[in-house]
């Protein structure tokens, strides 16, 4: 059978993607309740190719799949060297014949794609240029627990538009969540990943929107969200971005201008405090990030076991 690839948001359908965060949920549920060891996926073991250095995606799966009882593999830049020692095609036949599933964290979007197009087994989007699809299942995951629901909530994004923004808005899109965007002109989210997001939300009933003005773009938002100005790989442009980006900020007075004493700010880290967010907001009452970050492991463990089909 062809196996079912998440390299974008768009690779499952609304009703797929519900039932996943569903299933986070209860995972989530049954982790706090016992810390049990799983034994879903006993004798499954998962490549986790990294092009990137990673905090929580890298403990986050081989964290989940020693919970659901199985084995994960680290593959850093220098062990395989995609595309350089060996051609990605070919590192993608090699290990679906070994592993039972692929996670990769990559600089180009088309190296997670060539890899899926070859593959015998899932390949996942650990990370891309393009998109962080699994970043958003944790937000999402997020979002439904503090709220109860993601019917008629509104997510403010404010900053770069970057791969956490763009996975932002297609999920939003596909679930019925309003978006709306504040980012500097030329920084704003690609044009096709807008142009997607505006066909999901005609479907979903979701309100999608663009703004230079971040005032604008939060008013009346449920979550407000940033990232960092430079991404890696962008470090040469962090001082030139620290002034474009400098009225972009995450403080406690625009915080406050979506005018809901219940609205959380999103993260989803590392952090750059006194950056695009003040340290009273980030490490205040009204901070998830921490939430956003546990919920990375039950959203993939959720993933894992779905395309799976365990």
């Amino acid at each position: 059978m062809t196996p079912r690839h998440y390299t974008s948001v768009l690779d499952l359908t609304r009703e797929e993607t519900m039932e996943v965060l569903d299933r986070a949920a209860r995972l989530r549920h049954e982790w706090h309740a016992d810390h049990k060891v799983l034994k879903r996926l006993r004798g499954y073991t998962l490549a986790a190719i990294f092009e990137k250095p990673s905090l929580r995606t890298r403990v986050t799966f081989e964290a989940g799949m020693t919970q659901l009882g199985g084995h994960a593999i680290f593959l850093g830049p220098q062990d395989i060297q995609l595309g350089v020692r060996e051609s990605i095609a070919d590192v993608a036949r090699n290990l679906s014949r070994w592993v039972q599933i692929i996670a990769a964290r990559t600089f180009a979007h088309s190296t997670v794609t060539e890899l899926a197009a070859w593959s015998r087994v899932p390949v996942i989007n650990a990370l891309s240029d393009l998109e962080h699809p699994c970043q958003a299942l944790a937000d999402f995951l997020t979002l439904q627990e503090r709220f109860g629901q993601l019917q008629g909530l509104k997510l403010a994004y404010v900053g770069d538009g970057n791969n956490v923004a763009h996975s932002l808005l297609l999920m939003g899109a596909l679930l019925g969540i309003d978006v709306a965007v504040a980012a500097p002109a030329g920084y704003a989210p690609r044009r096709e990943i807008l142009e997607q997001a505006q066909r999901l939300a005609e479907r979903s009933g979701a309100t999608i929107s663009v703004t230079q003005e971040p005032r604008e773009a939060v008013h009346g938002a449920d979550a407000v969200y940033t990232d960092v100005w430079a991404s890696m790989g962008q470090e040469h442009e962090a001082e030139q971005r620290r002034q474009i980006f400098a009225s972009y900020r995450v403080t406690a007075e625009l915080l406050a201008a979506t005018g809901k004493p219940r609205t959380i700010f999103m993260h989803c880290l590392p952090a750059h405090r006194g950056e695009e967010v003040s340290a009273e907001v980030i490490d205040g009452p009204q901070s998830v990030v921490f939430e956003q970050a546990e919920n990375r492991l039950h959203a993939q463990k959720a993933l894992l076991l779905w395309l799976l089909g365990r």
